[in-house]
């Protein structure tokens, strides 16, 4: 105990400080988003054509594998969620194994796309450098881009200022899409260690505009006693419940995935997801 104490202590201290993630964004051959002591980089599968019915998915709305990594002293943690074709789930699984990453979920998120799409979540102790080259080995085994991000486009964005004042929150605008995370009130960990709502503990809602109507998808972060209530207010507003998981497997609190698709006008969605979130013991910023 005194030893994890120390470490905990450390990783407060590095969290107040800037980290060097150089070496690792070098590995990758691109720039990932650094929050506190977390640094997260984005693979969008901008190589899959996905639609679930006639509405074209894209990658910020469902289809972006993301890793993430956070220091805590010399020891770093890593997770992340890749998105996988079914022909590709038993070669990275077995690439996993390999490197010795654990596999804590394979599942969907969405239902009724095509092409079928899964989702593996992973997790991973160790140096850092040596997790981000394991990483690398395993996306290799993917059609995952692995060149540098293109530039963004400068397509005209929707006005969101009427969804973000529904939900109570401003989100990440990203071409046709927004993206809103709410993290959690309760501080969450795994293996006694704290994972912050930058590394997929947030409650995420992303909305894309689709014509003058809008799609929506994203998982709420739930206890046990919240998951039917939260069920409930969005079935109740037209929000269709998709999957029920985990992603974790050591976690504290225990913790329920829950995912989500609607189409319908973006207020209403809005309204239907903020009912939901009401339900939960998310952060309250307005």
């Amino acid at each position: 105990m005194k030893n994890l104490s120390i470490v905990l202590l450390l990783g407060s201290q590095l969290s107040a400080q800037t980290v060097d993630w150089s070496s690792v964004e070098a590995i990758f051959g691109r720039k990932g988003a650094a929050q506190g002591d977390v640094l997260k980089i984005p693979f969008p599968r901008s190589d899959l054509k996905v639609k679930v019915g006639d509405i074209s998915v894209e990658p910020a709305l469902a289809l972006t594998s993301w890793i993430a990594f956070k220091k805590t002293g010399e020891h770093s943690m890593m997770m992340g969620d890749l998105v996988l074709l079914d022909s590709e789930i038993a070669s990275v699984v077995s690439k996993l194994v390999a490197q010795n990453i654990e596999v804590t979920a394979i599942h969907n998120h969405i239902v009724g796309e095509s092409p079928a799409i899964k989702y593996l979540h992973f997790g991973g102790h160790g140096d850092v450098a040596q997790l981000a080259k394991a990483m690398m080995s395993v996306l290799s085994v993917t059609a995952t881009p692995l060149s540098s991000l293109p530039p963004a486009t400068q397509a005209v964005e929707p006005d969101w200022s009427k969804v973000e004042s529904i939900l109570g929150w401003t989100g990440q605008r990203k071409g046709r899409v927004l993206q809103v995370a709410v993290p959690r009130s309760e501080t969450i960990t795994d293996n006694g260690m704290e994972v912050p709502p930058f590394m997929g503990m947030a409650t995420a809602m992303n909305i894309e505009m689709v014509g003058e109507k809008a799609a929506t998808t994203g998982d709420f972060v739930l206890l046990a006693g919240e998951v039917n209530p939260v069920v409930k207010a969005l079935t109740e507003s037209g929000i269709a419940v998709t999957a029920v998981h985990n992603h974790m497997l050591f976690e504290s609190p225990r913790l329920f995935f829950l995912h989500f698709w609607g189409f319908d006008s973006p207020e209403k969605l809005a309204t239907g997801l903020r009912a939901a979130l009401d339900k939960t013991n998310s952060v309250k910023k307005k």
